[in-house]
């Protein structure tokens, strides 16, 4: 059985939020204001690589956690996860 719309499976909660706080964070943040700013303007400045490699390589991982936890909860992706299940 898989589990219908999961949010488990969905890369950007891993892979691309992850890039994102990297991109964010590589300058201080002074200001709630600013926060926003540095957020919108590294969303906006995804290449589509970027978001292509986070579908191919994190989706796939995502999914055989998913299958590993016979479509139980999955916490983590890439090497954390892979620690988890395999």
């Amino acid at each position: 059985m898989w589990p219908p719309n999961s949010p488990d499976l969905n890369p950007v909660d891993y892979e691309i939020w992850a890039v994102m706080q990297r991109r964010v964070y590589r300058r201080k943040i002074h200001t709630i204001d600013e926060l926003k700013q540095r957020l919108i303007e590294v969303w906006c400045g995804l290449e589509q690589s970027t978001v292509n490699m986070a579908i191919d390589h994190g989706a796939k991982d995502l999914i055989r956690a998913c299958v590993r936890a016979k479509g139980g909860h999955v916490q983590a992706a890439g090497p954390e996860a892979r620690a988890l299940i395999w």
